[in-house]
Parts: C-alpha cells; structure tokens; sequence
C-alpha cells in the first residue's frame, strides 16, 4: 500500500510539477526577450504653434510648453518656472 501511494500517485506528481516549473521558466525568458520595452513616456506638450521671446534669457518658446505670467494685461510667455521667478524679482 505504502509502495503504491509513492510509486503510482507521489512520484509522477513530483515529475510534474518539476517539468511544469522547467517549461513555465523556459517559456517566460523567450516571453521576455521578445517582448519590447515601453517606449519612455512624453510630456503632453503642444508641439509647434506660435514662439514667443522669454523676456529674462531671450530663448524662444512654444506658447503650448511655455510657462505663462500676466502683467498688465499682457501674457508674458517664459522657458520654465526659474525665468519666471527672475522676472517677478526683476
């Protein structure tokens, strides 16, 4: 009986599951070198449209990327937050 249960029900159960742990690992690393990588995510920006002169460093900028400030009544169009802050010092 004790011979039965090992040799007819234990052992192939062992077998399987070290084949299935063998295929699944095999199959996963082809899996995984076929797959491409995600291409790297992009900031939703506006590409093209109107430039306008940042008036602190004299780059040109997007109006859709541009960092904006109103001063009267006029929309000031800035590279980044830095240029910004330099002209409300200014």
């Amino acid at each position: 009986m004790l011979r039965y249960l090992i040799v007819d029900i234990l052992l192939p159960l062992l077998v399987f599951a070290l084949l299935r742990s063998l295929f699944r690992g095999l199959f996963q690393t082809r899996r995984d070198m076929t797959r491409q990588a995600a291409p790297p995510s992009r900031p939703n920006v506006v590409v093209g449209g109107e430039l306008k002169k940042d008036p602190v460093c004299g780059t040109y900028v997007s109006t859709g990327a541009s960092v904006t400030r109103t001063v009267d009544g006029e929309v000031l169009h800035f590279c980044s937050k830095e240029c910004r802050d330099k002209y409300r010092a200014a």
